[in-house]
């Protein structure tokens, strides 16, 4: 399964930024699909995920109730709505999929910088 995340940029905080992702390839074999992030200095950090079928999300607790995640299966593309942004969201925001054959994330996108200025 090939990645293409797009959407980042700066933004005040306080703002919105809606990413996306292309999925391309074995988009038939994937049950999930998930938002990670790396921040200046930081480990990759779980943000949210959707199931194959859209009935199944999760967030991580910084992000719940700011964030949501949602896709659009026609296009194969899975967004990221990123609401009430901090400057502590600022990150590299990477999308991945996990394949029905595995227990984890393996197709990983290129990442989008996200910056929140305060």
């Amino acid at each position: 399964v090939q990645l293409q995340a797009s959407g980042g940029g700066l933004v005040q905080a306080g703002g919105s930024l809606r990413l996306s992702c292309a999925a391309s390839g074995r988009t038939f074999s994937t049950n999930r699909m998930g938002w990670f992030r790396q921040g200046p200095g930081k480990v990759r950090e779980f943000v949210s995920s959707i199931s194959g079928s859209g009935g199944k999300t999760i967030y991580a607790d910084s992000v719940k109730g700011r964030f949501t995640i949602s896709s659009d299966n026609a296009k194969n593309t899975v967004y990221l709505q990123m609401n009430s942004l901090k400057p502590e969201d600022t990150a590299v925001y990477y999308c991945a999929a996990k394949e029905i054959r595995d227990s984890d994330f393996t197709s990983w996108g290129q990442g989008t910088l996200v910056t929140v200025s305060s």
